[in-house]
């Protein structure tokens, strides 16, 4: 949910689900702040629906301006003007892409990429440079292969999958050269976690397990070949565990009673304590690695400063050398040679990122790739001689790109667009603004207009339109620039969107982030609400005309916004976010326990008598007899961060009090929507559900319910003709 990445190759989506967002930042649907090469990115059944007309979908949901009713069509309030650009299906925006996730072998002769196979995302290898010689390596027919990585030898690709969302990753192996597929952690309820390789110990990786106490990952070595594990520590409590490049481990870091990190060196097998990060500087706090030698180590500090520095600290010693710093952002990604393991460039990311070089070597190198890409981009991959990256970049008005630089040439050139068809498509542009406030914090935030609200695409509207305020998920993570589908979608449909990182967003330093300690639902909700109060003042869209949005901690935003501020949006759409914040903490993972402190400091710690009340008071189901204005929630049954019990506590509350809510289970799913089939029938009834509150452009349903897995637990009274259809597809 809103949680703290341990490694770079899990997806952690509490953390991070932006609905459907189309990038790859890295790991798919969720992933929290990246540190190092390490790279975050994301998506959202039902055999209940065949196709719907337009005039039913204009009253599928019943979204009124309020809900003392329960099935009423309702007029269109933003009446569709002659200009509208036509209607950009969302087969094409939520849809599989046709090719996604590129990657070059470390030895660069070959690449890899997700595409589909019967319709489900598989991996794909071939020559690089040569899509002829490309073939599938993997044939899922469920739930498709969410993320994968190469071997440094180049003699496999591994893969991780779990069982419809519930993340309990298996790591695979898939031996390039035979085919053979094999599950590295094949232990039933187990998590791979914290993995590692290194360029001086071919056929080996590292993979964190917890078969042995599901709270905490032990560290094994495992033979690529035959899948043999060999013990390397027990874990006895510590939050992650850092190797040398002799595969020794020598650093653990562990949360002390007063919530602060506490580093410890392995000194002649016993762990000493080194030193300590407090509490408030340890986001986003981060050990990279050791440099070549072992002799230090890299890593991201904000100790001393505001911002996090990347910094190098001899061992034994207490004062780092400061590489890179920002006096206004975090340093947020940090490329390193694949062999040395010397940092070569970072990233720096206000509005749009930046990436510098560290030292001489690639000046020229970054100089000239920052001259030829526009909008965001990150280096996703590289061979081991460092001369050619795989690069994916994206503008917010066309289909991410996935590129090849030659550090040496400085030539780049096209891998393969992600979603060509969308380049053919009338799309709007998002607009870096920075909104103030109330109490002075700079709100990095992300504007999108209708084409026909804004004829030039300068951010400046026309006229204004309908709003939805799409929060992020974490909340510990942010809104970046890019392509956005649901940004894209939205506006399509005719309404603004605004996303805001709001305060306690990462990337913007650790006075910014400390500041949402504890204001869940109060200065955190009030920086949305100043949000669209800026809106307003912008001419953007008017007071009665605004959504709110978002998944995980977004739709807990939403929850929040239609209890503590009933009046202030039309409707919310909530997407597997917690209700009550005394359960949701009560039924974290296990593997969660090393973060356990650290959440209580920051949300509220329910084992006192103050932290309890606080967070109750912050529950959208202590006020949920406040709610007047129509609801949508969305869950996955299989949700380990926010249970599904979230959901049903609070809209069984508000049947119990006859307040109306339309409420739709995925029994295949986790936290956030994965399968193609049920991002679009959710995005089809969400579509729905905007268009009668907002008057916002509604595609028919069509075929999009098919093959879903979609369940209408509660509501299907208050979505006119629901009801009909789906008695008819299930005759």
């Amino acid at each position: 949910m809103f949680f703290l990445s341990k490694q770079h190759y899990i997806p952690r989506v509490m953390g991070y689900i932006h609905i459907a967002k189309h990038r790859d930042k890295e790991f798919i649907r969720a992933v929290l702040a990246p540190t190092q090469s390490q790279h975050k990115g994301n998506r959202m059944k039902i055999s209940l629906f065949y196709a719907l007309t337009l005039s039913a979908l204009l009253t599928l949901i019943g979204c009124t301006n309020s809900i003392n009713q329960t099935s009423q069509k309702i007029s269109n309030p933003g009446a569709q003007q002659a200009s509208a650009p036509a209607l950009i299906s969302r087969e094409v925006l939520f849809g599989n892409p046709t090719r996604y996730q590129g990657r070059i072998s470390p030895d660069g002769n070959k690449m890899s990429f997700r595409a589909p196979v019967d319709g489900v995302m598989n991996l794909w290898v071939g020559n690089l440079g040569d899509f002829n010689s490309a073939v599938p390596i993997t044939h899922d027919t469920g739930r498709g292969i969410p993320t994968h990585f190469w071997s440094l030898d180049s003699q496999y690709v591994f893969f991780i999958q779990d069982k419809d969302g519930d993340e309990n990753w298996h790591l695979h192996r898939i031996d390039i050269a035979s085919g053979n597929i094999r599950d590295l952690t094949p232990y039933a309820g187990v998590q791979a976690d914290q993995m590692h390789q290194n360029v001086n110990h071919p056929g080996t990786i590292i993979v964190g397990m917890n078969d042995r106490d599901a709270k905490w990952h032990d560290v094994y070595q495992v033979n690529v070949a035959t899948g043999e594990r060999t013990l390397l520590e027990q874990n006895n409590g510590y939050t992650k565990y850092t190797l040398d490049n002799n595969l020794q481990v020598r650093l653990a870091v562990k949360t002390a009673p007063d919530r602060s990190s506490q580093v410890f060196t392995k000194i002649k097998d016993k762990w000493r304590l080194w030193f300590e990060v407090p509490f408030l500087d340890s986001e986003p706090f981060n050990i990279i690695g050791f440099d070549k030698d072992n002799q230090g180590i890299y890593m991201l500090d904000t100790r001393e400063r505001n911002t996090a520095a990347l910094v190098y600290l001899l061992l034994g010693e207490t004062t780092p050398k400061v590489i890179a710093s920002d006096n206004k952002v975090d340093v947020s990604n940090v490329l390193l040679h694949p062999s040395s393991h010397e940092p070569l460039a970072y990233a720096l990311n206000y509005i749009q990122p930046v990436w510098h070089a560290i030292g001489s070597t690639l000046q020229t190198p970054i100089k000239r790739l920052n001259s030829q890409l526009s909008g965001g981009s990150q280096v996703l991959a590289q061979t081991l001689d460092n001369s050619l990256w795989t690069v994916f970049t994206d503008q917010s008005n066309q289909s991410p790109i996935y590129k090849v630089f030659d550090t040496t040439s400085g030539e780049l050139n096209n891998m393969f667009v992600t979603q060509p068809k969308v380049n053919d498509l009338p799309l709007s542009t998002m607009h870096g603004v920075v909104i103030p406030s109330r109490d002075d914090l700079e709100l990095v935030s992300y504007l999108s207009l209708p084409l026909d609200a804004d004829l030039d695409q300068d951010g400046k509207p026309e006229r204004p339109s309908p709003l939805v305020l799409l929060v992020h998920g974490g909340p510990w993570a942010r809104d970046v620039f890019g392509f956005d589908s649901t940004a894209q979608w939205l506006t399509n449909r005719g309404y603004s969107v605004l996303q805001v990182n709001f305060r306690a967003s990462t990337g913007f330093g650790k006075d910014f982030f400390n500041a949402g300690n504890k204001e869940w639902a109060g200065a955190m909700h009030n920086d949305l609400i100043d949000a669209k109060k800026w809106a307003i003042e912008q001419g953007i869209t008017t007071d009665d005309r605004v959504a709110i949005m978002g998944g995980s901690y977004g739709g807990y935003a939403t929850l929040t916004g239609l209890t503590f501020t009933p009046e202030a949006f039309a409707c919310g759409v909530d997407i597997v976010g917690p209700s009550n914040l005394v359960t949701l903490l009560d039924s974290i993972p296990p593997y969660w326990e090393s973060f356990r402190q650290k959440f209580y400091e920051a949300v509220g710690d329910p084992t006192t008598e103050e932290g309890l009340a606080l967070l109750k008071a912050r529950s959208p189901i202590t006020h949920v007899d406040k709610i007047v204005k129509p609801l949508l929630i969305g869950q996955g049954a299989n949700d380990p961060r926010v249970k599904q019990a979230e959901s049903d506590q609070i809209v069984n509350a508000m049947k119990n009090r006859d307040i109306p809510v339309t409420y739709v289970l995925y029994p295949d799913e986790g936290h956030g929507f994965s399968k193609p089939e049920n991002n679009l029938s959710f995005f089809a009834v969400a579509e729905a559900f905007l268009g009668s509150c907002l008057g916002g452009r509604i595609e028919p349903i069509g075929d999009d319910f098919s093959n879903s897995s979609i369940e209408m637990i509660h509501g299907s009274e208050f979505i006119s003709g629901l009801d009909e259809h789906m008695s008819e597809s299930e005759e």
